[in-house]
This record gives C-alpha cells, structure tokens and sequence, in this order.
C-alpha cells in the first residue's frame, strides 16, 4: 500500500519535492462539488478555507499530516473537502512552518494564531465562534490535541471538540513502536527521527500532548488509528486517558490498515467508511441545540 517514509536530513527535501508533486497533482483531480475552496492568510499564516456548510456555519481549524517535517495546504486537500462536505462545516487548513528548519514551537504558533483570528474575525469570514473545533492527522493531530489543551487552559479561544486520526502523541516508547519496525507508510525509526526534527529541546515537553498530566475538561474527542501503525497504542493510550478524566471520547482502531491508508487509497471501502464517521462525528459535535 506504501513504502516506508525516510527522514533522513540528507534526504528530507527529496522526500518533500515527491510528496508535495504527488499531492499536488492529486488535488487537480478531485471533486469539489457542494465545496467552495480559496486560499488566503489569517494573522500571515497561509490557510485554505473550505466551505460546506450555508450562512454562519461551525468551523474547524486543521493541522496537516507530514511528521512535522513534510507537508503544506495539498496534503490533506481529500480529507478537508470530506470534512467541509459531510460535516456540513468551515474547515480551515493551516500551512504551518516545518521542522527541521522551525522546530517546536513554530508549528503550534501558526496554529494557535490561525484559531485566535478566526474567533476575532468571525464575523468577517461568516463562521460561529461557539462551534469551533480542532482536527489534525499524524503530526498535525498533536498540533490539533495541544490547541484543545490549550483550550481548555485559557490559553486559546473555546473549542468544543477535538478530532484526531493516527495522531502523534507521545514520543516515549510503546509496544506498537516496538513491534512496527519496517510497516509501510510510517514506521518506528521515522517517529524517532521525527521527535529529533521537532522537539529539539529537553525542555520541550509542551510539544508532546501525552506528557501532559492533566486531561479534565478537554474537549469531547474522536480518535481514529490504524493496527499497524507504530503510533497506535499513543492513540489508544490518550483517548482511554481522556475517558478517565471524564471527557465524552469515541476510539475507532482501523483493522489490516496502515498508517496514512485514507491518502494513500482515498477511495477504498474503509476508506469511505472512515470519512462517513468523521464526517458524522462532526455534525454531531458541531450541531446548534
């Protein structure tokens, strides 16, 4: 379904030339029916607003995939517009800063100002600032996870819900990591190399949302994850943490898939299945009562 992702430094903008031209010549081709797209800046950080829903609509804002190291506005495109679509909703995405070059906390700074200008600006770009979400894949899940523990701080406007799939979590040692040396798509030796790229600081444990000891009061949360996936006991880990402390948290753990599945085959059956339920996570989250 995939070859492994190598990080190596001599070879991380190799990888980001082939990943964005794949990705870039994907999103040329997709439909956009019942989607209006535009790109823009909010605060100088570059996003990319898809609009799905009619009149003030929720809106979520989105951190890309990419191990922190790889990615821009083309990445997720497939995934934005299902969300934008099914969730009936304004989806924000976020062209972050990549590591190595902008390490922690650079990536976190666009975000959180992309969620800050969008609760000052809500009135100008037609969104409800009392639904507003966060959602991220891979890396851009733990950017997604801190905004909604920032949240919950005082630190950031008010988020209702956190939607995250195959999320980077925790960059200590798990059995999935342990196990999932050589798996497609993502492996162990990447989530390493990632950690190095992004938390360069011992002092950085901000960055890294499993190390945070509090959870009570988060955002309700979906979590999705794949089964051979290096980072799917973090998942596993976080959401059951959430769920102790009290936070309403559905966990779905996709079988025989791998990590990035729904970019690497967008079209498959579980796939779509996964789209359905994050589309239907966020109407549920994002509805007016």
């Amino acid at each position: 379904m995939g070859a492994r992702v190598d990080l190596a430094a001599e070879l991380i903008d190799t990888v980001r030339a082939g990943l964005n031209q794949r990705r870039r010549d994907s999103a040329l081709t997709l439909d956009t029916a019942g989607v209006l797209i535009t790109d823009g800046q909010m605060d100088g950080v570059p996003v990319r607003i898809y609009r799905g829903g009619e009149g003030v609509a929720p809106a979520v804002v989105y951190c890309h995939s990419g191990a922190f190291v790889l990615g821009n506005l083309d990445t997720d495109h497939r995934q934005c517009i299902e969300f934008a679509r099914r969730g009936r909703c304004t989806v924000v995405s976020v062209d972050y800063r990549l590591a190595p070059e902008h390490p922690y906390p650079a990536a976190l700074e666009d975000a959180l100002a992309v969620l800050m200008w969008m609760v000052a600006k809500a009135d100008e770009v037609g969104i409800d600032p009392a639904r507003l979400a966060v959602a991220g894949s891979s890396a851009g899940g733990a950017l997604a996870a801190t905004l909604a523990r920032l949240s919950t701080d005082g630190v950031a406007p008010p988020v209702v819900f956190q939607l995250l799939h195959q999320p980077v979590l925790d960059d200590r040692p798990t059995p999935s990591k342990e196990e999932f040396t050589t798996t497609p798509g993502f492996d162990s030796p990447a989530c390493t190399q990632m950690w190095r790229y992004y938390r360069t600081s011992v002092d950085a444990a901000h960055a890294v949302p499993a190390r945070t000891d509090e959870l009570d009061g988060c955002p309700n949360a979906f979590i999705t994850c794949s089964e051979l996936d290096p980072l799917r006991d973090e998942a596993i880990d976080y959401a059951l943490r959430l769920m102790w402390a009290g936070v309403a948290t559905e966990l779905h753990v996709f079988p025989g898939t791998i990590h990035g599945f729904d970019s690497l085959a967008p079209d498959w059956e579980v796939s779509q299945e996964l789209f359905a339920q994050q589309g239907t996570a966020l109407l549920r989250a994002l509805r007016r009562d």
